[in-house]
């Protein structure tokens, strides 16, 4: 006789995490689990920046997410900044350029802010190359939705793009499952895929989790880049967090031999769509730290009680 309430569920032997390279999309492109963010990445050093970014890429952290905006804030110099600053590492290390998969993404205007007419997407884009120092992107995202651009426009400069040869793949950033599928239907016409969505996704912010836009990447074969899994380094401070999702995020390090820190981004990686975890830090011993999480083992049990935890309340 046991005491449990269904033998039927081995907890020891449950680990869901995927710590595994993930397909982008349908490219054929493998990509690690975990990518390198440049939101921060406004170092003036060029010998620094090509360190660090060579570590990343040691990690296995080949998909280099930047974008155009990035730059404005994190001490940046300005509007550009950060894809000048990748760019300068290429220009002293054209090597690591082979070792990547480089995105990056436009659409974002100060002062307007959202733009994706055609003209303003290519010229854009355009740009970014010319501040990579690199004749292609592997990825292009349209980094937030303009609601007052129609999807077929928008599809007709990323189909004329790719068509040039200047961008291998597309996607999107901060869109709504509606929007994605609205924009898709559209690039269908020029047989581009849509491959890959990146919202905001953590055990602090759940809203991806709910809201249909997991669920339409795994319809669609469309690889999610989760933008913040830390929440901003929030879940790795346990700074303004539930008390009781701090508590089991320490649980579960403890148990794992890890920091909170690392459970954050395992917690990501665990969901079936196959997120890739978009890491910000540029320190390169956080950056080891937190590619321990493809390492990690989280049973059910352990993500659903980082899902109680943070929304406050027991699931029905």
């Amino acid at each position: 006789m046991t005491n449990d309430p269904n033998p039927l569920v081995d907890e020891s032997s449950s680990n869901i995490v995927d710590g595994g390279d993930r397909e982008l999309a349908r490219t054929g492109v493998m990509v690690g689990p975990l990518s390198f963010g440049c939101w921060r990445f406004t170092g003036t050093d060029v010998g620094a920046d090509t360190t660090l970014i060579q570590h990343a890429l040691d990690l296995g952290m080949n998909l280099v997410d930047t974008a155009d905006v990035y730059g404005l804030d994190w001490g940046g110099s300005g509007f550009g900044a950060n894809e000048t600053a990748l760019g300068d590492v290429l220009r002293h290390r054209p090597d690591l350029r082979d070792r990547m998969v480089l995105a990056t993404k436009v659409g974002i205007v100060p002062g307007v802010p959202y733009v994706s007419d055609p003209g303003y997407l290519v010229r854009a884009t355009e740009a970014s190359l010319r501040r990579l120092g690199t004749d292609h992107l592997d990825l292009l995202q349209v980094h937030r939705p303009d609601p007052f651009t129609h999807p077929g426009r928008v599809a007709d400069a990323l189909g004329g793009l790719h068509e040039r040869g200047l961008v291998r793949a597309v996607g999107v950033s901060n869109h709504t499952p509606a929007q994605v599928r609205a924009l898709a239907q559209h690039l269908g016409l020029h047989r581009v895929p849509l491959v890959s969505s990146q919202p905001e996704f953590s055990a602090l912010r759940l809203n991806a989790l709910r809201d249909g836009t997991l669920d339409l990447c795994m319809e669609m074969s469309i690889t999610p880049m989760a933008w913040s899994p830390l929440s901003g380094g929030r879940l790795a401070t346990g700074h303004n967090v539930p008390k009781a999702l701090n508590a089991v995020l320490r649980q579960l390090g403890a148990r794992e031999g890890v920091s909170p820190a690392v459970i954050a981004v395992a917690f990501v990686l665990a969901h079936p769509a196959r997120l890739v975890a978009v890491v910000g830090s540029q320190n390169p011993q956080r950056l080891t730290e937190l590619a321990a999480a493809t390492r990690v083992c989280l049973s059910r049990a352990d993500v659903y009680a980082i899902i109680q935890a943070s929304d406050g309340s027991p699931l029905p």
